[in-house]
This record gives structure tokens, sequence and C-alpha cells, in this order.
């Protein structure tokens, strides 16, 4: 297995260069029989000509591949490497029919069969090519059996993430910190992976040292000042590393390039789907007569409040038992509500707020500044979030969801601020229109919970025996674990109010007992008196 794990990349790679070259082939096939004539394209082109536009094309798909992440056929699932595919395919074709229309001087959609054949043969190949590419990767790298660490946190949440990739991880056993370094040591020898969850920084850094010198693959939760060491800069004093954390948000440079980028893009989205606002607006009217935006204070750079605009998906009096997110089949969500809710839509008014300058197209989720209160309260740097401007999609609205923790959505978005950079804007655009098509994005908090944070991690107490089995599922013996706490918990409190009791009962005959010590001492002590002053009067 580790052996295979060497070549992994160089599989991978040869793979790409596979579907890459058969995407150019095909264009390169179209070029020469559809279009290579002077009728069409205006001009005959020479043997360097024709490798130009061929060498563009595939430079055009190896870009736009990375750009909607359409090579990672093992780390994303199956859909979202299959969206991926797609949605390069349609703009790679699209961009190079346009080129080719520059050059030939054709009108609008002259000439466009040739190119729509092979767009239909492309993502045949590339559909064809996903599912082949993923048996052949699984078949060559099976899920690796993993160990779990956690500490007094449930790592329940991060079990039921891991086990929905059944396809790379195996949570084949689970041990508490508790346990103790060296047992922990002994049991992470028997697996091939290892996932430390959220535990003391001291003790991870034990585990991952240990990983490393027993070349174990080691998976770790992440914490805020991990990110910040992570973007921090590498620098040298002579012979002594140091790293350099700027702590200054983006760079002037960066802010005025990311603000002419705002606006271009978002005037030129609000004229293109203005015909969708408008049938948005119709349908919002027409349902219940209520107003068709809907303006709410939020948050963006340093803390100031704005007026965000989206389209009303909820009933008018939605808030008047107060603020709360939405939750899961809220009743507050009206049925064009919820369908723009689906596709995103409701967001689509924010292109005023990046217009304005309020928000950015990428950037932190806008929270509102009474929900953001309760988070600091919980978490005092969930206010870190606020170095940049509010986004349209961002980091976290990519990779989490409208329900994820506001811990892990700091960590998120301080993933997106500390790296910033242009092309990680344009990668988060694009990936933003694929998660578009998935619902889970989407899904709203518990019944019971007002704010993301309303829940509260399950902690644990200390456990007398090693969770770790690799023949019990890892939710079962969850579970068993804790009811065995529970139950140990009980016997000790049970015992605890046996000994109160006994000691209240204990208590009166103790003092009796002294008392009587007393009383006798001191009629001892009145006896010896006595026998002294009749000595004397003898």
């Amino acid at each position: 297995m580790r052996r295979r794990e060497r070549y992994k990349r160089l599989i991978m790679f040869l793979a790409s260069v596979s579907i890459v070259a058969i995407q150019a082939g095909a264009f390169a096939y179209a070029w020469f029989h559809e279009y290579h004539v002077k009728e069409i394209i205006g001009r005959r082109y020479g043997y360097w000509g024709h490798w130009a536009l061929i060498v563009l094309y595939a430079l055009m798909v190896i870009l736009i591949s990375k750009l909607f992440s359409a090579f990672k056929v093992g780390y994303q699932r199956v859909l979202d490497v299959l969206l991926s595919q797609i949605f390069s395919v349609l703009l790679v074709n699209i961009v190079a029919y346009l080129q080719l229309a520059l050059i030939g001087r054709w009108r609008f959609l002259q000439y466009v069969e040739p190119m729509m054949r092979v767009t239909a043969f492309n993502l045949a190949a590339v559909i064809l090519w996903v599912f082949f590419m993923r048996l052949i990767y699984s078949w060559i790298y099976p899920p690796h059996e993993v160990l779990l660490i956690y500490g007094k946190f449930s790592p329940k949440a991060l079990i039921k993430k891991m086990e929905s990739r059944k396809d790379k991880y195996l949570i084949s056993g689970t041990i508490c910190l508790q346990e103790g370094v060296e047992r922990i040591k002994e049991e992470i020898l028997k697996y091939q992976a290892i996932v430390i969850g959220d535990i003391p920084s001291h003790e991870r850094n034990i585990f991952l040292k240990y990983c490393f010198e027993n070349n174990k693959r080691c998976y770790c939760q992440p914490k805020i000042s991990d990110i910040m060491i992570m973007s921090s800069e590498k620098i040298h004093m002579f012979d002594t590393p140091l790293l350099l954390f700027r702590n200054c948000g983006l760079t002037v440079e960066k802010q005025v390039i990311k603000r002419i980028f705002d606006i271009i893009c978002s005037v030129v989205m609000f004229v293109i789907l203005s015909p969708v606002f408008l049938l948005i607006a119709v349908l919002i009217k027409a349902y219940d007569g209520g107003p068709v935006f809907y303006k709410q204070e939020r948050l963006t750079k340093d803390g100031k409040v704005f007026m965000v605009y989206k389209f009303r998906s909820m009933r008018v009096d939605s808030e008047k038992q107060g603020a709360r997110l939405a939750m899961k089949g809220d009743s507050r969500v009206t049925p064009v509500g919820k369908v723009l809710r689906n596709i995103h839509f409701d967001e689509l008014p924010q292109l005023l707020n990046i217009i304005k300058g309020d928000m950015s197209l990428v950037g932190p989720r806008p929270e509102r500044p009474e929900i953001a209160a309760e988070y600091a309260k919980e978490i005092p740097e969930f206010s870190y979030r606020l170095k940049v401007k509010a986004g349209l999609t961002g980091y976290a609205q990519v990779y989490g969801k409208y329900n994820t923790t506001p811990y892990d959505k700091l960590k998120l978005d301080l993933t997106y601020i500390e790296n910033y950079s242009f092309v990680l804007d344009l990668q988060l655009i694009a990936t933003t229109i694929k998660i578009l098509f998935q619902k889970e994005n989407t899904e709203g908090v518990e019944q019971w919970q007002k704010t993301a944070a309303s829940g509260k991690t399950e902690v644990h107490t200390v456990s007398e025996n090693p969770v770790s089995s690799k023949e019990k599922g890892a939710s079962t013996k969850i579970q068993g674990t804790a009811q065995k706490k529970t139950a140990n918990t009980e016997k000790q409190a049970t015992a605890q109010r046996k000994t109160a009791n006994t000691e209240k009962q204990g208590t009166p005959q103790r003092k009796n007992a002294s008392t009587k010590k007393q009383g006798t001492a001191q009629n001892k002590s009145v006896n010896r008196k006595k026998q002294k002053r009749s000595s004397y009067g003898k």
C-alpha cells in the first residue's frame, strides 16, 4: 500500500494529461476537418498556426479545469468532480467558439454546429473518464483504516462527516485522550492513518511527532493559531528560521484590484440578470402581495453596520418573535422563497451592496449584529472575520453550509483572509456555480436552535476503559462509553449520598460520646480534688 502511495501523484498526473489530450484532440479534429476552410475562417493557417490554436485550447482546458478543481478525482466526491468537468468543458468550448468567431468574423451562432459536436464528445469523454478513474483510484488506493483521537468534546459530528466518505476513510477505532499518551501511542501503531480531533496543543504535538517517526498518515483539526502559522511568511535570520505574521489584512494593491474586479463583475452580472430580477420580483409580489426586497442590518469590514438587500423568502411577520436563523423545514419560508434559497438566488440583490462598496464578491458571510454578538460570547475571536469586507460568496459559503458551526466558519474565513489571492477569488466564484446544484449547502439549523452555536458540544468525563476497538462501529462505541460513564457517575453520586447520610446520622452520636467523655473527665477531676483536699486535711 505504501509503495503504491509513492506513485499516486504520477498516476493522477498521467490521468489528467490523458483527458486534456482527448479534449484537445477532439478540437483539433474539428479544426482541420470543419473550420480550416478559407470560406469559413477567412484565411489558411500554416503549421505553427495550427499548433498555436490547439495548444491554446489545451491550456484553456488545463486552467479552467484547475479553476473548477476538476482533476481532483480522489479528493472530491464523484458528483463534485463530474460537475466540475462538465462546467469546464462548457466554458472552454464557449470561449473557443468566441475565439474562432472573432478570427472568422462570423455572425452570432454561425458555424456553431461543429463546436457543439466537439462539446458533446468531450462531455461524454469526461463523464466516462471520471467514473473510470474513480474505479481505478478505489482499486489502487482503498480507504484507510483510521483511528480517531478525541478530547473532552464529542467526536460524533466529525465521525458523521468522515463516514459520508467511506470511499476514503474507515473509522475503525476511537480513543479518548484521557486514556493516556502511552496507551494511545500503542493504538496508533495498529492503524494505517490517524485523525487528531480538537485536543490540547501539547498532546497533539506529541502525536504528530510520533506519527512522523513511524511514517503514519495523519489528519488533524487545525486551531485558529494553526491557520495563521500556515499562512505566515518564512524568513531566515542568518541560521535561525523565523515566521513572519503581518496581521494587516489585505494590502492596498490587493484591495484596489479586488474593488475594480468587484465593480466590473457586479455591474455586468446585474445587467445580464436583470430579466431574472424582474421575474423573481413578479413571483414574490404575486404570492402574498408583500414587499419584494428585504433589508436587514449586517456587519462588514471593521464591524461597520450596513443594510443588506435580499429577495424576501419568508413571510412578512417572520421575525415578530426576534432574530433567529432559518431552521430545517422552516414554516416561515414561502414556496417561492424555498426555490430561491435552494438555488441561492435570494442573495442576488446583494450585487447592489457590492456596487455601493459595502460588500465584495468574495468574503466572509455578513452576520447580523445580534447573532454575531451571541457567537462572540462563546468565541471571542469571531470578530477576526471582519478584517475584510463581507462577501456574496466566500470560503465558508463554498466549503461550509448554512448551519456550519461558528467556530468552523471562523476557521474557514480565516483561511481565506490569510491566504487571499486574486486566483483564489476566481476559484471560489467558479466553485460557487457548482454548489448551486447542491441542496445540502442550504440546510438550516435544527428546530430547537436560534443560532448555529445553540447546540452545545457534548462533554465527556474520564473513561475507565479504552474506547478503541476494531470490532465495533465507532458510533456504537461512543454511545456505549457514554452510557458506562453515566452509570459510573450515578454510582459515585449514590455512594456519596449514602456516605453523607451516614455522616449526618453519626454526628449526634459522636457529639453524645464526646459529651459523655467530657463529663467523665470532669467527674474524675472533681474526685481527685476531693481526695487531695481530704489528704491535706489529714
